[in-house]
Parts: structure tokens; C-alpha cells; sequence
């Protein structure tokens, strides 16, 4: 059966990115999917990033099918009771400086959206975004990636201006103890966005860690400084927390830990849990403005109730069982588990992240810090073999580094089992290699 699948998925699909993980998979449940023959794999990347409470969570279940019985989707100038509950839901979760909501489907959507209200709001068309950014695959969006997917499809869209990502285990920006100097490399990168600016700079986007840039955490302090930079210049900072929102890193919200509010954030994956759902939040002095110069964002699926249903409930399920905290919980288990294997391995370079999203970084050795992208791929087929999915990103210039990000409702036994796992593989690679 495996054979004949393969070879119908060579015949009949668009191939739209990396190759496809060598399972069919014919279910999931909780921490796990199940290939068709049974066998169970720990699933250390919640789907894609995106499942926090695991898969066929018993609440998002009755919702769905509720929800799809009596009101799934509407005419999109039509409003439902759902909406309207999730925006008061969603934005009591936020400073109270958020007080809009836009109901979308996807994180690309939600950042077009995004970018094209900072580009009414002032009047400008100018767009910065980190250097290792992913923000999504239409146009717009795509245009504020730089880690991949730019080239041979024409220009993107005008305006776009890289800022370096701030990667405190690469950056050659340092203080004389050797530390990462981020301000200078902040202040650096604001200093090449002037000077190659139109002078029309509508917004920075920024993920406050960025995910498939490898997992960069920004720096304690980095998040204000760059708000203040945006505010000299009269820019928008939009954060996108696609995958850090809603608990995942111990806090509701990323930005919370820096204490800075941005004047539009952009959620996805996590909102949905598994499903399509995502949200555009600002401030009503943001949507005041983008009303008054006719916003236009009408799509098939703005404002439906189901979408709106899912995410009530994914609320319902973070504030009754914990969830944030337990992020944390088991967060601070994952980065012990994950420091002893960087001090116990010569080819795991770094580790960083916060909660239940953190990375991995493998090298050849740590002092070339030499990225190891064949180590990469072998651990992360063994890995497999032993029934542990892994994401790693590799990117030119680093070394291959693993997204861990498990369902906040994993237990202890599970995140355990997997690094068990991780670490058994590793070994298994470095010992079939030496020998």
C-alpha cells in the first residue's frame, strides 16, 4: 500500500515545498498520529505549530460538529452572535489598547490584512521585517519574508526593507565581554532601513520569536527598543504571534514578558488549535482611520461563525485547564532536558526558545559552530524510525535546528518520552558515524 500511495501522490500533486515525512498518516489523537499501520509517533510539532491542545481535543470535537449542524459559514455582511462574543473574548485577554478584531482564516491572510491597514493608517507603503522572517506565502505577506521563497517568481512587492535578525549565537555584533551587543545591531539595522527608505515607512512585522528563522528569541529589552524606534518614525509595529500566541511560551502572549503593546497583532495556528482560524487586532484609533479611507478586506470567509466557535473554545479550554501556566511548567523541564544535551554533546551548539517553543541548534563542532545539515536529516530520521516527529529548519548559514513545540496539554511522561528520544537518536548517529 505504501508504494502505490507514494507513487499516486507523484502522479497527481503539486509538490509545494519540502518533501513529505515517509508515513501515511490515518489519524491523530492527543500527543500522537497514527500511520495506517497503527504505529503511534509523538508529534513535537502540534501539527504545523498550530495544535496546542493536541489533536481531536474532546471540546474542539462537540464544537465542530455543533457548530457545522446549526451556523458554519455566512454571508460576509452578515454577523453572527459568535463574532461578536470572541471579540470581546479575545480582546479582554490584550491591553485594553486592542479593542478591534478582524476574523479571518490563515496567518498569510491576517498579515495582509495587517499590512494593508498600516498602509492606510499612514498613508505609507513602506514595510520592515526581519532578515529570517516568515509571514506567509500571498503577496504581501510574502513579500516581508526573507528566509525563503523569494526568488524566480518576480518582484515582490515594492517596499520591503530587511532588518537582521537578532541571533545571539551568530551575530558578529558583540560587546567586548563577547556578549551579544544587540543595541548596536539594532541601531545598525535602523540605520540601513533610513538610508534605503523612500521615506515612506508604514510598519515593522516581527514575530517575537521568530520561528522558522531557527527559533531567535529576541532579547530581553530588544521588543521596547524597537517600538521606540518605530514611534521616532512614525511606523506601526505589527507583531505577528502565530505560533507564540495564546500560551505557548508561558506567557498569553509573547510580548507581554517585555511590557510592550504593539498597535496591531496578528494570530493563527494557535487561535485555531489545529484549524483555520485567525485574527487581526488593533486599536480603534487604527480602525477609525483605516474606516474612514474605505479599508476593504472582504473575503469568503471573514466573520464565520464557525471559525469564531473554534476559537471561543480554544479560550474556554486554555483559561479552565491552565494552559499557560503549564506551559511554563513544562517549559522550564524542556530547557533543562535540552541544556544537558548542549553540555553533554559537542554538536549541539545552542539552545533558546521560551515555554513550549524552543530550538535546537546542531553544528559540526562548537567551536566552528559549522552548520550540519546531513546530522540534521539523520537525526531527524531516526528520530522517526523510534516515533518521534521533528521539524528542523536549515537555513544558509546556520546549523539545522529543531522546532519544538509539543501541545500544551502533552504530559510530562510524553515530553520526556520524546526527548528521550531526541537524545537516543543523536547518539545513534554519532556512534553509526564513528563507527
Amino acid at each position: 500500500m505504501d508504494r502505490t500511495f507514494w507513487d499516486e501522490a507523484d502522479r497527481l500533486l503539486i509538490r509545494y515545498g519540502a518533501g513529505f515525512t515517509p508515513r501515511v498518516i490515518e489519524r491523530a489523537s492527543g500527543a500522537y498520529v497514527f500511520d495506517h499501520h497503527g504505529t503511534p509517533i509523538l508529534d513535537f510539532t502540534s501539527g504545523q505549530m498550530s495544535a496546542i491542545l493536541g489533536h481531536a481535543h474532546p471540546d474542539i470535537v462537540t464544537t465542530v460538529s455543533s457548530a457545522t449542524a446549526s451556523l458554519a459559514h455566512l454571508y460576509s455582511g452578515m454577523l453572527s452572535t459568535p463574532v461578536l462574543e470572541l471579540a470581546g473574548r479575545l480582546t479582554a485577554t490584550l491591553p485594553p489598547e486592542l479593542a478591534k478584531m478582524l476574523l479571518l482564516t490563515t496567518g498569510a491572510e491576517a498579515n495582509e490584512a495587517a499590512i494593508k491597514m498600516a498602509k492606510l493608517a499612514t498613508g505609507r507603503w513602506e514595510i520592515v521585517s526581519f532578515d529570517r522572517s516568515w509571514h506567509g506565502m500571498t503577496q504581501g505577506a510574502a513579500s516581508a519574508t526573507f528566509s525563503a521563497g523569494r526568488r524566480g517568481y518576480g518582484p515582490p512587492t515594492p517596499g520591503n526593507l530587511a532588518l537582521p535578525a537578532p541571533n545571539a549565537y551568530r551575530s558578529p555584533f558583540r560587546s567586548p565581554d563577547g556578549s551579544h551587543d544587540w543595541e548596536t545591531e539594532l541601531a545598525y539595522g535602523f540605520a540601513l532601513v533610513d538610508q534605503q527608505s523612500a521615506g515612506s515607512l508604514a510598519a515593522c512585522l516581527v514575530e517575537p520569536i521568530l520561528s522558522s528563522g531557527g527559533i531567535i528569541d529576541l532579547p530581553p529589552g530588544y521588543l521596547r527598543r524597537l517600538k521606540e524606534l518605530c514611534d521616532e518614525r512614525g511606523m506601526l509595529l505589527i507583531l505577528d504571534e502565530a505560533q507564540t500566541g495564546l500560551g505557548r511560551t508561558g506567557t498569553m502572549y509573547a510580548f507581554e514578558r517585555d511590557g510592550v503593546t504593539p498597535d496591531i497583532l496578528t494570530l493563527s495556528k494557535t487561535l485555531g488549535a489545529g484549524l483555520p482560524v485567525a485574527a487581526v487586532v488593533t486599536t480603534a484609533e487604527v480602525e477609525q482611520t483605516c474606516h474612514d479611507r474605505g479599508f476593504l478586506f472582504y473575503t469568503t470567509h471573514v466573520s464565520d461563525p464557525l471559525a469564531a466557535a473554534v476559537a471561543l473554545t480554544v479560550l474556554d479550554v486554555i483559561h479552565r485547564d491552565g494552559l499557560v501556566a503549564r506551559a511554563s511548567y513544562l517549559g522550564d523541564q524542556l530547557t533543562t532536558r535540552l541544556a544537558a544535551l548542549r553540555d553533554g554533546y559537542e554538536v549541539v551548539g545552542d539552545v533558546r526558545g521560551r515555554g513550549l517553543l524552543q530550538g535546537l541548534e546542531l553544528v559540526k563542532d562548537k567551536q566552528s559552530r559549522a552548520p550540519a545539515d546531513a546530522l540534521g536529516q539523520a537525526v531527524t530520521s531516526a528520530c522517526l524510525e523510534r516515533g518521534l516527529h521533528m521539524n528542523i529548519v536549515q537555513l544558509p548559514g546556520m546549523g539545522g535546528i529543531f522546532r519544538i513545540a509539543p501541545p500544551l496539554t502533552i504530559s510530562e511522561d510524553e515530553l520526556h518520552t520524546g526527548l528521550d528520544i531526541l537524545e537516543a537518536s543523536i547518539k545513534a548517529v554519532l556512534d553509526g558515524a564513528a563507527s
